[in-house]
Protein backbone atom coordinates (compact mmCIF):
# COMPACT_ATOMS: atom_id res chain seq x y z
CA UNK A 1 0.00 0.00 0.00
CA UNK A 2 1.50 3.25 -1.19
CA UNK A 3 1.72 5.38 1.67
CA UNK A 4 -0.16 9.46 1.31
CA UNK A 5 2.05 12.29 1.93
CA UNK A 6 0.80 15.18 3.08
CA UNK A 7 2.13 18.57 1.76
CA UNK A 8 1.54 22.15 2.63
CA UNK A 9 0.23 24.28 -0.19
CA UNK A 10 2.75 25.68 -2.35
CA UNK A 11 3.26 30.01 -2.88
CA UNK A 12 0.43 29.77 -5.42
CA UNK A 13 -2.09 27.06 -3.93
CA UNK A 14 -2.22 25.33 -6.87
CA UNK A 15 -5.23 22.42 -6.58
CA UNK A 16 -4.00 18.76 -5.59
CA UNK A 17 -4.59 17.66 -9.12
CA UNK A 18 -3.55 13.93 -8.65
CA UNK A 19 -5.61 13.59 -5.66
CA UNK A 20 -8.83 15.17 -7.44
CA UNK A 21 -8.09 12.25 -10.24
CA UNK A 22 -7.50 9.36 -7.49
CA UNK A 23 -10.73 10.50 -5.91
CA UNK A 24 -12.72 10.38 -9.44
CA UNK A 25 -15.04 7.85 -8.44
CA UNK A 26 -16.24 9.84 -5.43
CA UNK A 27 -16.71 12.61 -7.34
CA UNK A 28 -19.19 10.05 -9.54
CA UNK A 29 -21.02 9.32 -6.90
CA UNK A 30 -22.01 13.09 -5.70
CA UNK A 31 -23.08 13.68 -8.96
CA UNK A 32 -25.18 10.81 -8.83
CA UNK A 33 -26.45 11.98 -5.78
CA UNK A 34 -27.17 15.08 -6.92
CA UNK A 35 -29.29 13.75 -10.40
CA UNK A 36 -31.17 11.28 -8.27
CA UNK A 37 -32.03 13.85 -5.45
CA UNK A 38 -33.15 16.78 -8.39
CA UNK A 39 -35.81 14.43 -9.92
CA UNK A 40 -36.79 12.40 -6.38
CA UNK A 41 -40.67 12.78 -5.56
CA UNK A 42 -41.61 15.74 -8.59
CA UNK A 43 -44.48 15.33 -10.68
CA UNK A 44 -43.08 16.52 -13.51
CA UNK A 45 -39.63 14.66 -13.49
CA UNK A 46 -37.25 15.76 -16.00
CA UNK A 47 -39.82 17.54 -18.03
CA UNK A 48 -38.65 20.84 -15.76
CA UNK A 49 -35.43 20.99 -17.89
CA UNK A 50 -37.38 21.75 -21.26
CA UNK A 51 -40.28 24.15 -19.57
CA UNK A 52 -37.55 26.37 -18.09
CA UNK A 53 -35.92 27.50 -21.48
CA UNK A 54 -39.10 26.74 -23.37
CA UNK A 55 -40.92 29.62 -21.29
CA UNK A 56 -37.88 31.69 -21.69
CA UNK A 57 -37.49 31.39 -24.94
CA UNK A 58 -41.03 32.33 -25.64
CA UNK A 59 -41.21 35.43 -23.63
CA UNK A 60 -38.28 36.62 -25.23
CA UNK A 61 -39.10 36.07 -28.50
CA UNK A 62 -42.25 37.84 -27.85
CA UNK A 63 -40.83 40.86 -26.51
CA UNK A 64 -37.45 41.33 -28.60
CA UNK A 65 -38.96 39.56 -31.79
CA UNK A 66 -42.59 40.55 -31.97
CA UNK A 67 -42.64 43.71 -30.05
CA UNK A 68 -38.82 45.00 -30.10
CA UNK A 69 -38.91 43.88 -33.67
CA UNK A 70 -35.26 42.95 -33.56
CA UNK A 71 -33.74 41.38 -36.28
CA UNK A 72 -32.10 37.32 -35.94
CA UNK A 73 -30.47 37.65 -39.42
CA UNK A 74 -32.93 35.09 -40.88
CA UNK A 75 -33.26 33.06 -37.63
CA UNK A 76 -36.13 32.51 -36.07
CA UNK A 77 -36.62 34.06 -32.85
CA UNK A 78 -37.93 31.37 -30.89
CA UNK A 79 -35.33 28.89 -32.01
CA UNK A 80 -32.81 31.87 -31.67
CA UNK A 81 -33.75 32.35 -27.86
CA UNK A 82 -34.35 28.77 -27.10
CA UNK A 83 -30.82 27.70 -28.09
CA UNK A 84 -29.02 30.76 -26.37
CA UNK A 85 -31.26 30.06 -22.41
CA UNK A 86 -29.67 26.50 -23.01
CA UNK A 87 -26.06 27.81 -23.04
CA UNK A 88 -27.32 30.55 -20.25
CA UNK A 89 -29.03 27.85 -18.02
CA UNK A 90 -26.27 25.77 -18.39
CA UNK A 91 -23.89 28.46 -17.14
CA UNK A 92 -26.31 29.87 -14.31
CA UNK A 93 -27.10 27.07 -13.15
CA UNK A 94 -23.50 25.55 -12.95
CA UNK A 95 -22.81 28.35 -11.11
CA UNK A 96 -25.30 28.26 -8.84
CA UNK A 97 -25.22 24.83 -7.73
CA UNK A 98 -21.19 25.02 -7.16
CA UNK A 99 -21.73 28.28 -5.38
CA UNK A 100 -23.72 26.69 -2.52
CA UNK A 101 -22.45 22.86 -2.84
CA UNK A 102 -20.27 23.23 0.45
CA UNK A 103 -22.78 25.27 2.56
CA UNK A 104 -25.51 22.77 1.23
CA UNK A 105 -23.30 19.59 2.38
CA UNK A 106 -21.80 21.09 5.61
CA UNK A 107 -21.89 17.92 7.81
CA UNK A 108 -20.03 15.68 4.97
CA UNK A 109 -17.49 18.73 4.59
CA UNK A 110 -16.65 18.79 8.21
CA UNK A 111 -16.86 15.58 8.86
CA UNK A 112 -15.15 13.10 6.50
CA UNK A 113 -11.72 13.79 4.61
CA UNK A 114 -11.80 13.90 0.84
CA UNK A 115 -10.39 16.61 -1.57
CA UNK A 116 -12.70 19.25 -1.11
CA UNK A 117 -13.19 20.65 -4.58
CA UNK A 118 -15.04 17.27 -5.27
CA UNK A 119 -18.14 19.08 -3.83
CA UNK A 120 -18.80 21.88 -6.43
CA UNK A 121 -17.32 20.42 -9.55
CA UNK A 122 -19.63 17.10 -9.11
CA UNK A 123 -22.76 19.51 -9.38
CA UNK A 124 -21.65 19.92 -13.17
CA UNK A 125 -22.90 16.48 -13.86
CA UNK A 126 -27.12 17.33 -13.59
CA UNK A 127 -26.25 20.50 -15.33
CA UNK A 128 -24.76 18.82 -18.44
CA UNK A 129 -27.67 15.85 -18.43
CA UNK A 130 -30.17 18.88 -18.00
CA UNK A 131 -28.46 20.86 -21.71
CA UNK A 132 -27.90 17.22 -23.07
CA UNK A 133 -31.94 17.04 -22.72
CA UNK A 134 -32.73 20.40 -24.00
CA UNK A 135 -30.42 20.28 -26.64
CA UNK A 136 -31.73 17.10 -27.89
CA UNK A 137 -35.18 18.84 -28.16
CA UNK A 138 -33.45 21.96 -29.80
CA UNK A 139 -32.42 19.42 -32.60
CA UNK A 140 -35.60 18.43 -32.95
CA UNK A 141 -36.58 21.96 -33.52
CA UNK A 142 -33.65 22.30 -36.17
CA UNK A 143 -35.55 20.30 -37.91
CA UNK A 144 -38.89 22.02 -37.84
CA UNK A 145 -37.77 25.45 -38.68
CA UNK A 146 -35.31 23.84 -41.48
CA UNK A 147 -32.06 25.48 -39.95
CA UNK A 148 -28.63 23.63 -41.20
CA UNK A 149 -26.10 24.81 -38.72
CA UNK A 150 -23.47 23.29 -40.63
CA UNK A 151 -20.19 21.15 -39.71
CA UNK A 152 -19.74 23.78 -36.84
CA UNK A 153 -22.14 22.02 -34.51
CA UNK A 154 -19.27 19.74 -34.22
CA UNK A 155 -17.62 21.78 -31.67
CA UNK A 156 -21.39 22.27 -29.54
CA UNK A 157 -18.84 19.81 -27.20
CA UNK A 158 -16.25 22.53 -27.02
CA UNK A 159 -18.85 25.30 -25.68
CA UNK A 160 -20.47 23.37 -23.50
CA UNK A 161 -16.52 22.51 -21.94
CA UNK A 162 -16.00 26.57 -21.89
CA UNK A 163 -19.14 27.68 -20.50
CA UNK A 164 -18.21 24.55 -17.68
CA UNK A 165 -15.01 25.86 -17.34
CA UNK A 166 -16.21 29.58 -16.65
CA UNK A 167 -19.17 28.85 -14.39
CA UNK A 168 -17.23 26.24 -12.28
CA UNK A 169 -14.21 28.76 -12.13
CA UNK A 170 -15.96 31.27 -10.79
CA UNK A 171 -18.29 28.69 -8.73
CA UNK A 172 -15.25 27.45 -7.46
CA UNK A 173 -14.32 31.27 -5.73
CA UNK A 174 -17.91 31.49 -4.76
CA UNK A 175 -18.30 28.77 -2.58
CA UNK A 176 -14.79 29.07 -1.05
CA UNK A 177 -16.25 33.03 0.08
CA UNK A 178 -19.90 31.58 0.88
CA UNK A 179 -18.40 29.57 3.68
CA UNK A 180 -16.94 32.69 5.68
CA UNK A 181 -19.68 35.19 3.84
CA UNK A 182 -23.61 34.16 3.93
CA UNK A 183 -24.51 37.36 1.91
CA UNK A 184 -22.53 35.54 -1.53
CA UNK A 185 -25.89 33.45 -1.72
CA UNK A 186 -27.81 36.36 -1.36
CA UNK A 187 -25.80 38.51 -3.96
CA UNK A 188 -24.87 35.70 -6.54
CA UNK A 189 -28.63 35.29 -7.73
CA UNK A 190 -28.88 39.05 -8.16
CA UNK A 191 -25.56 39.63 -10.02
CA UNK A 192 -26.41 36.32 -12.60
CA UNK A 193 -30.54 38.16 -12.69
CA UNK A 194 -28.27 41.51 -14.13
CA UNK A 195 -26.17 39.14 -15.96
CA UNK A 196 -28.88 37.14 -18.02
CA UNK A 197 -29.87 41.27 -19.29
CA UNK A 198 -26.34 42.74 -19.84
CA UNK A 199 -25.63 39.80 -21.95
CA UNK A 200 -26.90 39.29 -25.57
CA UNK A 201 -28.47 36.08 -24.65
CA UNK A 202 -32.22 36.81 -25.98
CA UNK A 203 -30.96 39.18 -28.87
CA UNK A 204 -27.98 38.72 -31.51
CA UNK A 205 -24.72 41.16 -30.55
CA UNK A 206 -25.22 42.95 -33.71
CA UNK A 207 -29.01 44.61 -32.63
CA UNK A 208 -26.74 46.31 -29.65
CA UNK A 209 -26.51 50.41 -30.66
CA UNK A 210 -23.31 51.31 -32.10
CA UNK A 211 -22.54 53.79 -29.37
CA UNK A 212 -22.86 50.66 -26.25
CA UNK A 213 -20.99 47.57 -28.79
CA UNK A 214 -17.59 48.78 -27.12
CA UNK A 215 -19.40 47.61 -23.66
CA UNK A 216 -20.66 44.61 -24.46
CA UNK A 217 -18.07 43.58 -26.86
CA UNK A 218 -16.04 43.56 -23.48
CA UNK A 219 -18.19 40.86 -21.75
CA UNK A 220 -16.57 37.67 -22.68
CA UNK A 221 -19.74 35.34 -21.81
CA UNK A 222 -20.70 37.60 -24.87
CA UNK A 223 -18.07 36.10 -26.75
CA UNK A 224 -18.60 32.83 -25.62
CA UNK A 225 -22.83 32.76 -26.57
CA UNK A 226 -21.56 34.30 -30.01
CA UNK A 227 -19.56 31.39 -31.05
CA UNK A 228 -22.55 29.06 -29.45
CA UNK A 229 -25.04 29.70 -31.60
CA UNK A 230 -22.40 30.12 -34.81
CA UNK A 231 -22.02 26.49 -33.92
CA UNK A 232 -25.59 25.57 -32.93
CA UNK A 233 -27.67 27.71 -35.21
CA UNK A 234 -25.14 28.40 -38.05
CA UNK A 235 -25.03 32.26 -37.41
CA UNK A 236 -22.32 34.41 -38.58
CA UNK A 237 -18.99 33.11 -37.07
CA UNK A 238 -17.81 35.74 -34.55
CA UNK A 239 -14.17 37.20 -34.87
CA UNK A 240 -11.47 35.26 -34.40
CA UNK A 241 -10.07 37.41 -31.16
CA UNK A 242 -13.61 36.11 -29.99
CA UNK A 243 -12.80 32.37 -30.59
CA UNK A 244 -9.59 32.27 -29.08
CA UNK A 245 -10.47 34.69 -26.34
CA UNK A 246 -13.30 32.84 -25.03
CA UNK A 247 -11.20 29.54 -24.47
CA UNK A 248 -8.30 31.97 -22.74
CA UNK A 249 -11.01 33.51 -20.70
CA UNK A 250 -12.44 30.08 -19.52
CA UNK A 251 -9.16 28.48 -18.78
CA UNK A 252 -8.34 31.34 -16.76
CA UNK A 253 -11.47 31.78 -14.69
CA UNK A 254 -11.20 28.31 -13.89
CA UNK A 255 -7.42 27.76 -12.68
CA UNK A 256 -7.70 31.24 -11.03
CA UNK A 257 -11.21 29.99 -9.00
CA UNK A 258 -9.03 26.90 -7.87
CA UNK A 259 -6.22 28.33 -6.66
CA UNK A 260 -9.11 30.70 -4.57
CA UNK A 261 -10.88 27.82 -3.30
CA UNK A 262 -7.60 26.04 -2.25
CA UNK A 263 -6.15 29.47 -0.77
CA UNK A 264 -9.29 28.84 1.42
CA UNK A 265 -9.67 25.04 1.74
CA UNK A 266 -8.08 24.70 5.04
CA UNK A 267 -10.67 27.20 6.81
CA UNK A 268 -13.66 25.23 5.97
CA UNK A 269 -14.29 23.00 8.59
CA UNK A 270 -13.64 25.49 11.37
CA UNK A 271 -16.11 28.21 9.68
CA UNK A 272 -18.53 25.67 8.07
Amino acid sequence: MRPTVITPPGRLALPPWRELWEAREVAMRFGQRDIVLRYRQTFVGVAWVLIQPLASAGIFAIIFGAVAKISYGGIPPFLFTFMSMLAWTLFSSTLSRAASSLVANQALVSKVFFPRMLVPLSGAASTVLDFGVGFALGIVLLVIYRVNPGWPVLLVPVWVLIFLLTALGIGLAASAWMVKYRDVQYVLPWVLQVALYATPVAYPTDAVPANLQPLFLANPLGWMLDGFRWSALGAPIPPAWQLIGSLVVAVLVFFLGAMVFQRYERTFADLI
